[in-house]
């Protein structure tokens, strides 16, 4: 028997079945799901422990290689959003007093800045959105202030940009330097090569090019960023970040798995399908769909008048294109304009982009000509019929 009555009833919105619309996502994420990866969310719990599911555990650690394109044995998936794995790289590679360089030309070098700033000294290189950094604008920042890690962002999904990565990682290992790479928006959608390129630390999110739900990420460790890790004085300030546990329950030391936490199980099947799915098509397969998709949709937002907020085709991110708001329009009017009527999910600017851009997502299988011409369709209208002021 309860011994005490009963303060909060049942909420009547539970009570009701759970209705979800049906909307084409082409914002920077995340991203519809394929009937493949959707099945893989309705497949039968199995123990999180279990032999079957440290086979399923090994086959990601495989697929996560062939992505990064890496043969680091220390890489595995983080239970957690791209923000857990970029708080996981700095929590287990920096120490207080540990110099950090952070490339800080969107909201993700600014989410470093801010995660780096409660470990080590952090020493931001400042970018208004829409720039880069060159090899010798980054040479500067590592002679002045001689870091431990260099942090980048691969595709900066607030701004548009792709960072280019050839010669970073060689410059950072002259310099004594550990290069970190975020690359959440990229991956899957322009090329990237973990071990050719000398990136020691890369990581990256399930929710977009590789249209799996939210909330796995995917990291890989360097011998030289391992050594830096396993070489600590002082414990990470995290224990569920902890990369040694991670490595042990993620098979990466040739040692007994140990129990660390419950991973979300049914988020890495469908983390593993993805990731086949990848496989099946084949990366280069996967970048030119990309590449095509976003030079087709910038054509078409040009023929409407728009302007692209990234000038230099060469440093537009494939995967999110970014679109200077036009004139005497409010952003937030056409947004909601375009999901109000169509059903279609674009995004505003974000962080330090918050009012200049708009942001349309082409992300995995969403990254077809047909949806191109779906969204410019509803921009047509919605420049059409929302307000505009005259200037």
């Amino acid at each position: 028997m309860a011994s005490h009555k009963l303060l909060v009833t049942p909420p009547k919105a539970l009570l009701k079945p759970l209705s979800i619309p049906n909307q084409l996502l082409l914002g920077p994420g995340p991203s519809n799901l394929p009937p493949r990866i959707m099945a893989a969310g309705g497949l039968q719990m199995i123990g999180s422990m279990s032999k079957d599911m440290y086979q399923i555990m090994d086959e990601i650690k495989e697929g996560i290689q062939y992505v990064f394109q890496t043969r680091n044995p220390l890489t595995l998936v983080i239970s957690g959003s791209g923000h857990c794995a970029l708080e996981a790289a700095l929590v287990n590679v920096l120490e207080p007093g540990d110099s950090f360089l952070v490339g800080a030309n969107g909201i993700w070098g600014q989410r470093a800045v801010d995660i780096g700033e409660r470990i080590a000294r952090v020493h931001p290189m400042t970018k208004d959105p829409g720039g880069h950094y060159t090899l010798q604008e980054v040479e500067e920042g590592l002679a002045q202030h001689k870091p431990v890690l260099l942090f980048l962002t691969h595709g900066e999904s607030s701004t548009g940009v792709l960072q280019p990565l050839d010669g970073f990682g060689e410059l950072c290992h002259r310099y004594k330097c550990l290069l970190l790479v975020d690359s959440v928006a990229s991956l899957g959608g322009t090329p990237l090569y973990m071990d050719r390129q000398g990136i020691d630390i890369l990581y990256s999110g399930s929710q977009k090019a590789l249209n799996a739900p939210p909330g796995t990420s995917l990291i890989s460790f360097s011998d030289k960023a391992k050594k830096k890790m396993y070489s600590r004085k002082t414990k990470p300030f995290s224990f569920y970040l902890d990369i040694k546990w991670l490595a042990n329950f993620w098979g990466c030391d040739d040692q007994p798995r140990m129990y660390h936490h419950t991973i979300p199980v049914i988020s890495l099947y469908s983390l593993r399908e993805s990731l086949a799915l990848i496989a099946e098509q084949g990366l280069e397969n996967s970048w030119r769909q990309h590449r095509e998709a976003a030079a087709y949709l910038h054509g078409r937002l040009q023929a409407l008048g728009l302007q692209l907020f990234v000038k230099d085709p060469a440093l537009r991110l494939p995967t999110v294109t970014t679109v200077a708001v036009p004139a005497g329009y409010d952003w937030r009017d056409i947004v909601s304009y375009v999901i109000d009527h169509f059903d279609i999910e674009i995004m505003g600017g974000l962080g330090p982009s918050t009012g200049k851009v708009l942001r349309i997502g082409l992300l995995g299988c969403n990254a077809t000509r047909e949806n191109v011409d779906r969204v410019t369709e509803a921009l047509r209208a919605a420049l059409q019929h929302c307000p505009k002021k005259k200037l």
